[in-house]
């Protein structure tokens, strides 16, 4: 094996830590321990974040091509961004009877049919509808614990987005605002561990950082797609 060769396979290990990470979750998940959980979940968040890039510069497509880097990406990412806050939300007692049921299916059910969806990338290499990022979704209303109406209404118009003409950026790939939207994403990870480490009892300024944060990230693709919209 090449040294090139050698760091395109190193790509593919580097995606495949978030496997283990979800393993560490779920474990963590299934002992009622909800911020090691998140914690795992962030460190998995990470890693997505960095390993697209990487795969990129060093091509693993056609120096690592034996791995499917998209295929081993979408199964990590229906794990830690799906699978597990589902889980989470259900068991940890934030909703109550019904309303928790009909939140774990209806994440898992409509994320399903999103993820393996082909039209999920626009143009700009953003996200065409809501990407299913219920691992951010999840964790601050853990953060912020509102009301259940308040909980079940977001559930719902987030998973009516995934399948609605609505751009949302990927705060990597799209070139437009990018240092804004990482300098942004990178806030929100910082928020979300402050969290998880306080416990969920992290005080109003995490509070008030994950809710400005999450606000960007979910409508800065949509404020970009009117802007456009009105230039025309």
């Amino acid at each position: 094996m090449t040294a090139t060769s050698l760091r395109a396979f190193s790509v593919h290990l580097l995606t495949a830590t978030g496997a283990v990470f979800a393993m560490l979750a779920l474990l963590a998940a299934v002992d009622g321990e909800w911020n090691r959980m998140f914690l795992w979940l962030v460190v998995a968040f990470a890693v997505d974040g960095i390993d697209g890039p990487l795969a990129r510069r060093f091509d693993v497509r056609t120096h690592a091509p034996h791995i499917d880097g998209a295929v081993l990406d979408l199964i990590i990412d229906y794990l830690t961004y799906v699978f597990i806050p589902a889980y989470a939300l259900f068991q940890s007692g934030i909703l109550p009877g019904v309303w928790a049921w009909l939140a774990l299916l209806g994440i898992t059910f409509s994320s399903g049919l999103y993820f393996a969806g082909c039209w999920m990338k626009t143009g700009d290499k953003s996200f065409l509808g809501f990407p299913g990022c219920w691992n951010m979704v999840v964790l601050a209303l853990f953060a912020l614990t509102p009301s259940t109406g308040v909980i079940m209404a977001l559930i719902t118009v987030l998973a009516a987005a995934m399948f609605a003409p609505l751009k949302f950026i990927h705060p990597v790939r799209t070139k437009r605002w990018r240092p804004l939207s990482l300098s942004v994403a990178v806030l929100w990870t910082v928020f979300a561990s402050w969290a998880a480490l306080a416990d969920f009892e992290p005080g109003v300024f995490v509070q008030v950082g994950i809710l400005v944060t999450s606000f960007y990230l979910l409508g800065a693709g949509i404020v970009q797609q009117t802007l456009d919209r009105l230039r025309r």
